[in-house]
């Protein structure tokens, strides 16, 4: 074994010590670079394909592959390759738009060669044949599957080029990355063009696609899109999505409803595309929608009748139209739905640096600055500067270099108090709500916990909600569109997880809107997949998704007979975190030889060995019973089933500012050195089957890096701390009578 490792690691070397030459003249000619990317691409493929390259999985190796192969000018192969790609990426042809540039390109390069014919004719015989084969439902993505940016793509890989001057040599990531902004440029500044104007083509010939101002009784103006058919000529239901993220997505969301055979309708917020009006995000949509409804609801295309679909900020904007229903909605189907207030811009009463991120997303202009958010290394960097400077949370926004007003006003809330009750339904506001209502949400889905919080609220204030939930292995963004195979980088989810969300909604609306046919998956309430089983089960509520508990108390099996049983006498385990220190290096607890789990700022806790399979189902919940030497702390904890091989699986985490646990509303701080009760509330849901063999391993602390507010415990708004008040370190006594309980589902 200990031969084994030895070599893969000096393969692992080897690949990154290998030296490939590149002549200093490609990095400025452009006919001598033509010449050499085929070459360097081909000197690439075997070590690729040789296992030395270490991939996540296997469709990381077909990703890079396919990319090589398209530089190296084998086509062909290329071709073959990316189909296997996109079957590994998602079952039943989900994924045929995806990498479909690259498609393009490979296949005019293709026929240009074998057919003798020019680029230009050889890219419109390859687009028609893509864009007949490609199922209805997926034509709406090409647009957005062939939105290269060229501009960008040339400035990468002049960047690319830069870093290689004067070097006659390159390892083998440098060729990759090189290989890979080739690509891009050569494959967009190719085929964007040309394949914009076909595609524009192609869509006059189906639909009837329209974009007007509406200018709302309240003074405000929106922009709307609508699409329709060209072969749908009676009203139909209209499909409307309400769209803070104004661009492609707009006309992706129309089209999608009208190939479904509805009206699509996509209206943007205020102050996006033509509208002058003040962009406050989330503040002002129960309000405008309504509006918004009315005006479709009398249009000679809608028959009277508009359900509503989106995800994230799309489906919080449908749980705020129900709050002032109109009579014409009668159906929402909201998608991974931000908890606004909920679970963001502050998770459990914890605000994440995130918000300043998004905030800037979709103000900075008329459209989303797609640029500015998706430089990771630029907002890295802001909150590194501002977790190292220990200055206040406030200040985020003017390290940033741009103030926000917005970010403060949402500082000034950090209580779920009236201004975030008034965006959308509020306790009793839920009994009025008696349309029905489709859910959909994931494991993996950074806004889970809004999403569960919608459902949870309705079902509690109104007994009678038809409301649906349906639960599985997604992410935020498989939850609104299809179960990728691959989720967080875990093994492959189970084949009955790997449904089309797209197909599932617009069913739902044939049968709400069209008396079609109930989905069949929607066979109770809750429909939840269980991991590990290939299996979905339907339950009536939520209660009903365990049938036994588990309590885990904060004690080691090492210690303890069974970490499950209650412990006989009070004991407690202590913990210093220092506040101040920003140079703190991560730390690691050691599974084995092979595998380990960050710990720093945490403690872990072990179960005994479990003699028998077991499903966890549900949400964790429980209680700490801790003193701690401040007012406050935030605390964080993370569940992690290790099975028999030692490879650590993420089941649940939680986090919450214990001042705010007991009542999201109204703070109440900690008595410092004396023993307080912190219950856990709003985990992250899973369900999943736990082979006999396996252990638990629990994790307990408190959240402090640079992604989050830090919390001092002082007691004064989080907001406004500094390191100045950080004072003695944090001192927590865990006390081994908490428990985190475990939902567990027994057949």
């Amino acid at each position: 074994m200990k031969f084994k490792i030895l070599l893969a690691l000096i393969f692992v070397n080897l690949i990154q010590a290998q030296k490939f030459n590149f002549p200093e003249t490609a990095v400025t000619d452009s006919v001598i670079l033509e010449k050499q990317m085929p070459i360097l691409a081909s000197q690439l493929i075997p070590h690729i394909q040789s296992k030395k390259y270490k991939p996540k999985n296997e469709l990381d190796f077909s990703d890079a592959l396919f990319r090589l192969q398209i530089v190296a000018q084998d086509y062909k192969q290329s071709l073959s390759t990316l189909a296997e790609n996109r079957n590994q990426f998602a079952d039943h042809n989900m994924a045929g738009y995806r990498f479909l540039g690259y498609e393009l390109y490979s296949m005019a390069k293709m026929l240009e060669r074998e057919g003798k014919v020019p680029f230009s004719n050889a890219l419109q015989t390859a687009f028609n044949q893509k864009y007949e084969s490609l199922p209805v439902s997926l034509t709406p993505k090409v647009g957005l599957a062939v939105n290269g940016n060229v501009g960008d793509s040339r400035m990468y890989l002049r960047k690319a080029l830069d870093k290689q001057k004067g070097k006659k040599t390159m390892d083998f990531a440098t060729a990759f990355a090189l290989c890979k902004s080739y690509l891009n440029y050569k494959t967009y500044s190719s085929i964007k063009p040309q394949v914009t104007q076909l595609l524009d083509l192609k869509e006059k010939e189906r639909f009837v696609m329209e974009t007007q101002d509406l200018h709302l009784k309240n003074g405000n103006t929106l922009t709307i899109t609508i699409a329709r058919k060209k072969e749908n000529t009676s009203p139909l239901p209209v499909i409307l999505t309400n769209n803070i993220y104004a661009g492609s997505s707009d006309d992706f969301f129309a089209k999608r409803a009208a190939v479904y055979n509805y009206v699509g309708a996509v209206v943007n917020t205020r102050g996006k595309r033509n509208s002058n009006d003040v962009n406050n995000p989330f503040e002002h949509e129960s309000e405008d929608i309504y509006e918004v409804i009315d005006w479709i609801s009398k249009q000679p295309w809608c028959n009277g009748k508009v359900g509503m679909i989106g995800g994230s900020y799309l489906g919080f904007s449908q749980w705020a139209a129900v709050k002032r229903l109109h009579p014409a909605l009668k159906t929402i189907v909201p998608q991974v739905a931000v908890g606004i207030g909920i679970d963001y811009p502050a998770q459990n009463n914890i605000f994440m640096n995130y918000m300043l991120q998004w905030i800037q997303y979709v103000t900075n202009n008329k459209l989303t600055d797609e640029k500015d958010f998706a430089n990771s290394t630029k907002w890295d960097s802001i909150n590194t500067k501002w977790y190292k400077s220990g200055q206040s949370f406030r200040s985020l926004d003017t390290i940033s270099g741009k103030p926000s007003k917005i970010f403060q006003r949402w500082l000034d809330h950090p209580g779920y108090d009236q201004y975030w009750q008034k965006m959308v339904p509020y306790k009793e506001d839920f009994s009025n709500i008696n349309i029905p209502i489709l859910t959909t949400t994931g494991y993996y889905d950074d806004d889970q916990i809004g999403a569960l919080y919608y459902f949870k609220q309705h079902h509690q204030y109104n007994k009678n909600a038809n409301h649906y939930l349906v639960i599985g292995p997604y992410n935020h963004g498989g939850a609104q569109s299809f179960g990728f195979t691959y989720q967080n980088g875990q093994q492959p989810i189970d084949p009955v997880a790997r449904i089309s969300i797209d197909d599932l909604a617009f069913s739902w609306f044939d049968y709400i809107l069209k008396d079609g046919k109930k989905p069949e998956i929607l066979k109770d309430r809750i429909n939840f997949q269980v991991m590990s089983t290939n299996t979905w089960k339907h339950v009536a509520n939520l209660d009903k998704m365990h049938t036994s508990t588990l309590k885990f108390y904060l004690q080691d099996h090492k210690n303890v007979s069974s970490v499950f049983n209650k412990p006989d006498t009070q004991s407690f385990t202590k913990q210093t975190v220092d506040l101040k220190n920003r140079d703190q290096k991560e730390s690691y607890y050691k599974i084995d030889k092979q595998n380990s789990v960050k710990s720093t700022h945490s403690i872990a806790f072990e179960s005994e060995v479990l003699d028998k399979d077991i499903i966890i189902s549900g949400n964790l919940s429980g209680f700490f019973n801790v003193s701690i030497n401040k007012k406050d702390f935030d605390t964080d904890m993370y569940l992690y089933q290790i099975p028999p091989n030692g490879k650590p699986f993420l089941l649940s985490t939680h986090i919450v500012r214990a001042s705010y646990a007991k009542n999201n509303e109204v703070r109440q701080l900690l008595e410092p050195n004396t023993i307080e009760q912190i219950p856990i509330n709003n985990s992250y849901f899973m369900s999943k089957k736990m082979e006999k063999g396996s252990k638990l391993l629990l994790l307990v602390g408190v959240n402090k890096n640079p992604n989050w507010q830090i919390n001092y415990g002082t007691g004064k708004d989080v907001s406004d701390e500094t390191i100045k008040d950080s004072g003695e370190p944090l001192e927590i006594k865990w006390y081994n009578d908490s428990y985190v309980e475990i939902p567990v589902y027994n057949e």
